[in-house]
């Protein structure tokens, strides 16, 4: 080797081939591989070799196995008969100048490809394209046309607090610690079996179910009104909200239906958490207070309503912009899986879209090493919704057998789990 190659400082195999490239531009005449003969990359491990005798040289060094020649110790080493005698090909890698000392390890290795990335991402940062910025600016004004955050619009029946009586979630979750006034008064009642004398008859054990059915009926649930009516709004204007959407247009009317029915829950509980303070509980909508103790007023129950708070604490702390909101509800709703949807292609490929398009709003609108989790964090959300979507369908029929008040539109978005 000339003197030059000699004096040459020991540089890792990228950076020596990163050079050796640049040589190749001005320079067109055709490299060899000094082990083989085949058409040499680039300088590597101090040496002019291929891509197959640089991995060839690469697995020799770091493996534990030692090669024998079956001949004479001299075999010609040619691109064609190189896999044949490993020994000799090995030695010509020596000979010619190939050190062990310049290989990586795995740990420097994998750490020089995370710097690479991290450069490329500083070179090239996120962009949304035009496309990308209409889909958002289009959601957006569709968004805004069908959901006012501050309820000036609403007309429901009054929010009875005051004769109804707790229910375990209260006594377990009282919000009552943020805002007493919001809490009626406590009142227990004992389970009917254990009113019941011993040696009772079956007949007087239905009556007593019938009378403490009529009992609720009554008295059970006294925000239920109340509470039908703001979801029933909230419902409305999802649906409002999906007829904008000219691909949700472009769906057949009984995918349509299987998407909002699917959705509805989530989308509904996504709007709400716009509202939620995180400090109190509460969920301030305009006029309108809510605490988790109205919904079990109305009677859910804490099966549901434990997960579903602890949801809208952890969504409202990722802190989402209206933009990041609007595209979360709708990749719920263009949820390709829901039960009856046929055309799964078209919904998956517009699904698509939206999560890409919020991945890169992400990247490229967010600061600070915590905008690289959140995408992931937001799609965890909307899983974790989903597992709370069958036990809201069941709640609600189960109250409508208790308090027939439930709307007609609330009972036929449940009637897919019915």
């Amino acid at each position: 080797m000339s003197s030059e190659s000699e004096a040459r400082s020991p540089l890792d195999d990228s950076e020596v081939e990163e050079s050796f490239r640049e040589e190749l531009e001005e320079d067109d005449e055709p490299k060899v591989c000094q082990v083989c003969g085949d058409k040499a990359t680039g300088y590597h491990f101090n040496a002019m070799t291929c891509e197959g005798c640089k991995g060839f040289f690469r697995r020799a060094m770091k493996g534990p196995a030692k090669f024998r020649c079956p001949f004479q110790n001299n075999c010609l080493i040619t691109k064609s008969n190189r896999r044949q005698c490993q020994f000799c090909r090995l030695q010509k890698c020596l000979s010619i100048g190939m050190l062990k000392e310049l290989i990586m390890s795995d740990e420097a290795v994998e750490k020089r490809r995370m710097l690479i990335r991290r450069k490329k991402m500083a070179e090239d940062p996120a962009v949304l394209s035009d496309h990308q910025e209409s889909l958002i600016q289009e959601l957006l004004e569709a968004h805004r046309k069908t959901f006012d955050t501050t309820f000036s619009d609403c007309q429901f029946r009054p929010l009875d607090r005051d004769q109804n009586p707790m229910s375990e979630y209260s006594l377990k979750n009282s919000c009552s610690q943020n805002s007493p006034n919001l809490m009626g008064p406590v009142e227990l009642r004992k389970p009917v079996e254990s009113s019941l004398p011993q040696g009772s008859s079956s007949s007087s054990f239905s009556n007593c179910q019938e009378a403490e059915k009529s009992s609720k009926r009554e008295k059970a649930f006294t925000t239920l009104p109340h509470i039908t009516d703001l979801s029933t709004y909230m419902m409305q204007n999802v649906i409002n909200y999906a007829k904008i959407l000219k691909p949700f247009r472009a769906l057949t009317i009984e995918d349509q239906i299987s998407l909002l029915k699917g959705a509805m829950f989530e989308m509904v509980q996504m709007r709400f958490n716009m509202t939620f303070n995180e400090n109190t509980g509460i969920w301030e909508c305009g006029p309108l207070n809510y605490c988790m103790d109205d919904a079990a007023r109305a009677g859910f129950q804490p099966h549901l309503l434990d997960p579903l708070m602890k949801f809208h604490y952890t969504l409202r702390r990722l802190h989402l912009d209206e933009k990041e909101y609007v595209l979360m509800q709708t990749i719920s709703l263009f949820s390709p899986d829901r039960t009856g949807v046929t055309q799964h292609g078209a919904v998956d490929k517009y699904q698509e879209l939206l999560a890409c398009t919020l991945k890169i709003y992400i990247e490229s609108k967010r600061t600070g090493p915590e905008k690289y989790l959140l995408f992931p964090k937001i799609m965890a959300c909307l899983t974790e919704m989903r597992t709370m979507n069958e036990e809201y369908n069941k709640q609600v029929l189960q109250i409508q057998d208790i308090q027939p008040e439930v709307s007609p539109l609330m009972l036929e978005i449940v009637s897919q789990h019915s």
